[in-house]
């Protein structure tokens, strides 16, 4: 594993922690590439229950490397602006693109995802936030697309995420402007789910994270099966993916355990099977 992104797991509970606190956590190389084998793996492994996306040094993720971006602006290099026959557009989509599979992943991932938000979220890291199912923010943690402030227009799917989370029209203030909002206003809007002040932050993302690895993990994969999928299926679609996957619950032992300890009055105990 990476010096950029450390990995524990205890209790169900995998957690990646983004760690270049120097540069407030900022993508480099060498954390994108410990992602993208981390967070595949974590996908498939049946222990694994919840996955937690966090950063270290009080600061979730910066997002991009802008003082890399200015590096290269500032270069003189006909071909880093574009202005040259030597630009490959295509080649620098394609890499990018990549890149932003991470988000896909988090989203899509068979068991719940969990954004523990310290401190700035920005950028790209704002994005990665997003696509998260839950987040937990420091009620004075930052956020903001940033993207509009160095004349880019966004990139690891928050174009994707954020009208779903608060609307259209807030999600186009957020992006045109790029807006600095707190983490208690970010609860406000129904950017997060829950904050925290800093006294209880890591106790209430620890509660969180256990109470979504004590779900039943193989219902809560086809929750978002259902629920990803109805961004922009019909009704009838969904019902078809409902019920092909609620029959595929029926047959889980989780449910066949709660449905015992339902009629014994007490409580169930999922075990992700």
């Amino acid at each position: 594993m990476s010096n950029h992104l450390i990995e524990s797991f205890a209790d169900g509970v995998a957690t990646l922690t983004m760690n270049r606190p120097s540069a407030r956590n900022a993508m480099s190389g060498e954390m994108m590439a410990a992602m993208t084998e981390a967070l595949p793996r974590l996908a498939a492994d049946r222990n694994v229950r919840c996955v937690v996306l966090t950063g270290a040094g009080g600061a979730f993720c910066a997002g991009g490397d802008v003082k890399g971006f200015a590096s290269e602006a500032g270069s003189g290099d006909p071909a880093a602006s574009g202005k040259s026959s030597g630009f490959d557009l295509e080649g620098r989509a394609h890499g990018l693109r990549s890149g932003m599979e991470l988000s896909r992943i988090l989203h899509e991932m068979p068991k719940p995802t969990l954004a523990a938000i310290p401190g700035p979220a920005a950028g790209a890291g704002f994005s990665l936030a997003l696509a998260c199912d839950l987040r937990i923010a420091l009620d004075t943690a930052k956020f903001t697309t940033a993207f509009s402030k160095i004349g880019l227009s966004g990139d690891y799917g928050g174009s994707f995420f954020l009208p779903y989370l608060v609307g259209q029209a807030k999600a186009r203030e957020l992006y045109f402007t790029g807006k600095v909002i707190s983490g208690t206003q970010a609860m406000e809007i129904g950017l997060v789910n829950e904050v925290a002040g800093a006294q209880e932050f890591d106790s209430a993302v620890a509660k969180m994270a256990t109470e979504l690895a004590s779900l039943p993990t193989v219902a809560v994969g086809y929750m978002k099966k259902n629920l990803n999928a109805a961004y922009g299926g019909s009704l009838s679609d969904t019902f078809d993916r409902e019920a092909m996957h609620m029959i595929r619950c029926f047959m889980t032992d989780d449910h066949k355990g709660a449905a015992v300890a339902f009629v014994e009055k007490r409580a169930p105990e999922f075990n992700g099977r």
